[in-house]
């Protein structure tokens, strides 16, 4: 397990969103990232959460229409890291995959594009 300060995690997750390439987070908008921390006895334990209408199933937005939500939990990320660079490693995988989802894509084409 590595401990980390919530502002460093901060700072970290938005590190490595501005280091993903462009063509990956191109046509990424109306989405907010969060950090939270999930609640211990809740089950599966997760570390990120997609949670919106993914591009490919929706239209337009509407007037007034909330952003779309990638949740990443802090607490399960650093339970499962040896060290500073093994969690930066586990936030970039976590991040793909959850926009990933935005795109519209399922498990098993991101587990066969290398994004989960």
């Amino acid at each position: 397990m590595v401990e980390i300060s919530d502002e460093d995690f901060e700072r970290m997750v938005g590190d490595v969103f501005d280091a993903l390439p462009e063509e990956m987070v191109r046509g990424v908008e109306n989405v907010a990232i969060l950090i939270e921390n999930q609640p211990l006895g809740q089950r599966p334990r997760l570390f990120g959460l997609y949670s919106g209408r993914p591009l490919k199933t929706r239209g337009v937005y509407g007037f007034g229409e909330l952003p779309d939500r990638i949740t990443l939990f802090q607490n399960n990320m650093q339970a499962h890291s040896a060290d500073l660079e093994s969690l930066r490693a586990r936030v970039r995988i976590t991040l793909v995959h959850e926009i990933g989802h935005y795109f519209g894509l399922d498990d098993a084409k991101l587990q066969e594009l290398g994004w989960a």
